[in-house]
């Protein structure tokens, strides 16, 4: 079983694709592990893409995996995946959910440093034109719904609005008839 989950940043992604792991008990990759150098604060060093690839390839030559996060223009040379999951959730929901998930992670340095709150100011407006599509970003809406439409031979559920997570898991788990 090779899962694919997709959404935007705050779509709850990572959170569906570690409870789904833990379900089913096969390992969850996270493809801001793969996007991102280790760094301290994280998310500012990108992986060259080759290593980045390579990494992903090496990690998914096992059966049994899910894959979470966006890697639609990251090359064709990834497995197929025999399901595909879609997140989406209102604009605004996702936004609050990634404010407060900053803030738990960095506290008031977000606010309080100019560099570290520009920073968090330009992620905030990036993850807000995944649904106006105004430009800042290539992760839109539009492109994952067009990506979508690429995959018609893999079957994809759609997940559309603030679902829990309990909620996810327990549709996905019966379109792969495990309950």
């Amino acid at each position: 079983m090779r899962l694919h989950i997709f959404g935007a940043s705050g779509s709850g992604v990572t959170t569906l694709g570690r409870a789904l792991s833990q379900e089913l008990r096969i390992p969850y990759f996270d493809s801001d592990d793969y996007f991102w150098k280790k760094s301290d604060p994280p998310f500012l060093l990108r992986q060259n893409a080759a290593e980045r690839n390579a990494l992903i390839n090496d990690d998914l030559k096992a059966n049994h995996w899910i894959f979470g996060g966006s890697s639609m223009n990251w090359g064709n040379e990834f497995p197929e995946f025999d399901l595909i999951v879609f997140l989406w959730i209102p604009a605004d929901i996702r936004i609050q959910r990634l404010k407060q998930r900053e803030w738990e992670r960095y506290g008031e340095v977000i606010y309080t440093q100019p560099e570290r709150n520009k920073q968090f100011n330009e992620f905030i407006a990036w993850a807000a034109d995944y649904d106006t599509n105004t430009g800042i970003s290539n992760r839109t809406l539009d492109a994952h719904e067009k990506w979508l439409l690429t995959k018609r031979d893999t079957p994809i559920i759609e997940l559309r609005g603030d679902l829990s997570v309990e909620e996810r898991v327990t549709i996905i788990k019966k379109r792969l008839k495990l309950i």
